[in-house]
């Protein structure tokens, strides 16, 4: 990356941890980003999760982005500073992702220092224990690991998935030494339902990974089965925290903190619920790892004006964002409609530039999409609480990514 005349000097310095943190301004090619400078032996703090025994640090890194398989300069910058949590998935790198974190492991060099998380997803139609396990096997021989640290069920949306026939799949791969906890990720607007049943089950579900950010702080539903997990000893790790949409309207919001970016308050907010054990977060670049360890590490909580401005840009952008109720959306109709699926799709497309993996999240759904009428997805929006326009969206993902 060019960098041209160095445009500032240190503009503020806060105590961390006994170690002055300094913040410095660079220009970096036609724009202005924040450089965040932490000092040698600063490490991300760390929380224990939930009943487990895993200390883990509260920023996890997120590796569903490509990785260098020789060395990636990201991996070992975060490990310098304590992000020693990795969180993949078979699916993640269109299916590369397992391949590429294997040889970090072996540079590493001690696989008890490093606590790997992944997942499989499976549809609730045909999804049965005897696939997980397959899949399982299939990723520790990607990995070129015995055991993975977090098994989760990957997407789960249906109830069915804490039946007892995969719970007892869970302690199975436990006794085996496969996995050492046991759980799974909710992305869709269900998540309080699945969570609330989860804390219900007698300690099988060790930990949950769910979608929060700003934008679903206060919901009642939500913050009911978040206390009931976190009473039941379930480790919780917030994922989605940024709360993006796949457009740039929320670039036009004004954002006056001195202290943080938007990134970086997005992510304190979370950090502020102390319930939450971890923030798995997508770092594309050396410079989001030091934007996010820096609002990691840093004692300075947010001020009341800022939690304001992210209340504000939850409102004024909320037409543009899929809660995932899919319960209103669909309401009369006798299919699912994918909304936030191929919502998300056009996320990861239009927002994070990362079209070859919306295409491959899209390649999934494409069939039952185009099924879908225009007059649904119509009915679909007259009945969205947000009213995102929907038949917009789909025509936009159809063009893109079809």
């Amino acid at each position: 990356m060019n960098r041209r005349d160095f445009i500032g000097k240190t503009i503020k310095t806060i105590t961390a941890t006994g170690l002055m943190v300094e913040r410095c301004l660079a220009e970096e090619t036609e724009d202005k980003r924040v450089s965040w400078k932490i000092p040698p032996g600063t490490k991300v703090p760390t929380k224990k999760l939930g009943k487990t025994d895993i200390e883990t640090p509260i920023l996890i890194m997120g590796c569903c982005q490509n990785l260098d398989p020789v060395y990636d300069r990201r991996l070992h910058r975060a490990y310098e500073l304590g992000v020693n949590h990795l969180d993949t998935a078979q699916m993640y790198a269109e299916g590369q992702s397992h391949k590429t974190i294997a040889p970090f492991i072996k540079q590493i060099g001690d696989r008890k220092k490093l606590i790997i998380a992944s997942k499989v997803h499976q549809t609730e139609n045909n999804a049965t224990p005897e696939k997980f396990v397959t899949n399982i096997n299939s990723s520790l021989e990607e990995l070129e690991t015995d055991y993975l640290d977090i098994f989760y069920m990957h997407i789960v949306k249906h109830e069915r998935f804490l039946d007892k026939e995969f719970i007892d799949m869970g302690e199975k791969l436990k006794k085996e030494g496969k996995i050492r906890y046991f759980g799974f990720s909710a992305h869709h607007g269900n998540a309080h339902e699945l969570m609330m049943k989860a804390s219900k089950l007698g300690g099988e579900i060790d930990v949950i990974m769910f979608k929060y950010s700003f934008r679903e702080m206060g919901k009642d539903n939500l913050n009911k089965a978040i206390e009931a997990c976190k009473n039941a000893g379930i480790g919780l790790i917030a994922m989605k925290t940024l709360g993006s949409i796949p457009d740039d309207g929320e670039e036009l919001i004004p954002w006056t903190s001195k202290n943080f970016t938007k990134i970086q308050a997005k992510l304190k907010s979370v950090w502020e619920d102390e319930r939450i054990d971890g923030i798995a977060s997508q770092m594309g670049n050396i410079q989001h790892v030091h934007e996010n360890a820096y609002a990691a590490i840093t004692p300075t909580k947010l001020t009341e004006l800022e939690k304001q401005e992210l209340r504000n840009i939850a409102e004024k952008t909320q037409h543009l964002y899929c809660a995932g109720c899919n319960h209103h959306c669909e309401k009369g109709l006798d299919t699912s409609l994918y909304i936030q699926d191929v919502w998300r799709c056009m996320l990861y497309a239009k927002r994070y530039k990362q079209e070859k993996w919306a295409q491959y999240c899209y390649r999934d759904i494409k069939k039952y999409i185009e099924l879908l009428s225009e007059e649904q997805l119509k009915i679909a929006m007259e009945q969205c609480p947000y009213h995102l326009n929907i038949p917009e969206l789909f025509n936009l993902a159809r063009g893109m990514l079809g």
